[in-house]
């Protein structure tokens, strides 16, 4: 049970309002259910929802590099929620195949036959990142090969982004949405 009770419809109208624009769409589901803990403090919510969804629908990088990145962080975090709400949606929407959304969840080297070789840099730079809080110059020129400035500044703070989210969720102890994709058992 999460730390923070998420809300339960029915919500106030500008309450509803907010958790619609957050979710896609026609999505078969009730909004996120840290969407709704974070409801909680509608300011926070509305600051949180400007960059986060600059970065889903308005981002430079190519859908399956974004997802690729995300995979990578929630799951170097152990952050099974977001993975697991991802995998389930604009990872396959992205065209990640199953294997590929596993293999994020593996050690680099057991997995480097399933990437290009621009996602490996990105898999690399993630794990540096997530490692050190830096990106070595070797790092920063696997990347420059394959990215422009702007997206490698997106890729960044596409980064930093996932990992205060995974860290939100798994402060909160949200658990893992029915619908998500199971996190892989290592």
């Amino acid at each position: 049970m999460s730390r923070i009770e998420p809300l339960i419809p029915p919500y106030p109208a500008a309450v509803d309002r907010a958790l619609r624009r957050w979710m896609p769409p026609g999505a078969p589901h009730e909004p996120l259910t840290l969407f709704r803990v974070l409801h909680r403090n509608p300011e926070l919510a509305s600051r949180m929802f400007a960059l986060g969804a600059g970065l889903l629908g308005h981002g430079l990088l190519p859908a399956i590099d974004r997802e690729i990145v995300i995979a990578r962080v929630t799951a170097r975090t152990g952050c099974a929620y977001e993975w697991g709400v991802h995998a389930a949606t604009l990872a396959q929407q992205a065209g990640l195949s199953p294997e590929q959304l596993r293999a994020t969840t593996e050690t680099h080297a057991a997995a480097a036959a399933a990437w290009l070789p621009r996602h490996a840099a990105l898999l690399d730079a993630v794990d540096e990142l997530h490692d050190t809080a830096q990106l070595s110059q070797f790092g920063w020129d696997a990347l420059s090969t394959h990215y422009e400035d702007a997206q490698l500044l997106e890729l960044l703070v596409l980064t930093g982004w996932y990992r205060t989210v995974s860290y939100l969720a798994n402060g909160l102890l949200i658990e893992e949405e029915r619908w998500g994709t199971p996190f892989p058992t290592r």
